[in-house]
């Protein structure tokens, strides 16, 4: 029996690649390197409208009283940083700091935890007449401006005996809730409301259901409700003011008033303490930039 092998078949060869146009190429590249010069000239002129004060104030804590003269933008002839030492003890700068930044922590751990749990009963309920006219009628809480409800506030605070820092940290959960209700409710009602009905359906509970699915994947809003509100009780000097009425609480915003006479100010250790209230917030974003930013950038995919 003969066995016959066949021959290999040859392989055609590939058909060489059409070149390109080298017209094309050039376009694509241009497209590539092509810049945005509106939007940069908009991002340096925003960028200018920040850096500017913020040199403002940097020379101008570094001078004496004596250099303050001209326009202000003039670079110290040296640099006098006993304004800082001036600043530290005529505000009690590490009493303050404490106090603001108990205040602080108070008013962001109160409002993520409080704000966060309304929200989600009623974005869950919003079919409800109830719940939706609870929602409404917080949103329209947003367009009332503060000085018209300030002096109820002032007196009822003194009444109940909450003109303290504990007041002061209770009203930031309370006049934040409005904004804060619109930022959770539209996000909670983008969660699978299956994950939920899984939940029951295994025997939890609604409180279950909330701390262990629903406020876990609220990470993100809480990123961004807790920047706002970190830097409003921050930087606040209208409620502290009106509030708190043991000076030995008072914040940096209030303590710095006292740089500002009757007849001058001493713009150079006003200034100098400006920064130095300003700088703990910096080095907080500083660290925190990487969370703060990831936070945002998922709650704007989601």
């Amino acid at each position: 029996m003969a066995i016959t092998i066949d021959a290999p078949a040859t392989l055609e060869p590939a058909s060489p690649r059409p070149a390109r146009d080298p017209r094309a190429i050039r376009r694509i590249n241009g497209n590539r390197a092509r810049i945005n010069w509106w939007a940069t000239a908009l991002i340096a002129v925003c960028a200018i409208t920040v850096l500017v004060p913020l040199y403002f104030a940097v020379v101008t804590a570094l001078k004496t009283p004596d250099q303050l003269g001209g326009t202000g933008f003039e670079l110290p002839t040296s640099f006098h940083w006993q304004n800082f030492v001036d600043a530290w003890t005529l505000t009690r700068f590490p009493q303050a700091l404490v106090n603001t930044a108990l205040i602080t922590v108070g008013a962001v751990v109160l409002t993520l935890l409080t704000n966060s749990l309304v929200a989600y009963a009623i974005a869950r309920n919003l079919h409800k007449p109830f719940f939706k006219g609870v929602y409404f009628y917080l949103l329209s809480a947003i367009f009332i401006p503060f000085p018209i409800i300030m002096l109820p506030v002032v007196k009822e605070t003194a009444l109940f005996g909450l003109d303290n820092q504990v007041g002061l940290i209770l009203l930031y959960a309370v006049f934040g809730l409005s904004l804060n209700v619109f930022i959770y409710v539209a996000f909670i009602k983008s969660i699978p409301i299956e994950l939920e009905e899984a939940a029951y359906t295994d025997g939890a509970t609604t409180w279950r259901v909330y701390w262990q699915i629903i406020f876990p994947l609220l990470t993100p809003m809480n990123a961004t409700v807790g920047i706002l509100t970190c830097v409003w009780a921050w930087n606040d000097f209208i409620l502290p003011l009106v509030v708190l009425s043991d000076p030995a609480a008072r914040t940096l915003q209030l303590s710095q008033f006292v740089f500002q006479g009757q007849f001058n100010t001493n713009y150079s250790a006003a200034f100098a303490s400006y920064l130095m209230a300003m700088a703990p917030l910096l080095i907080v974003y500083i660290f925190a930039q990487r969370w703060v930013i990831s936070g945002v950038m998922r709650g704007s995919i989601k």
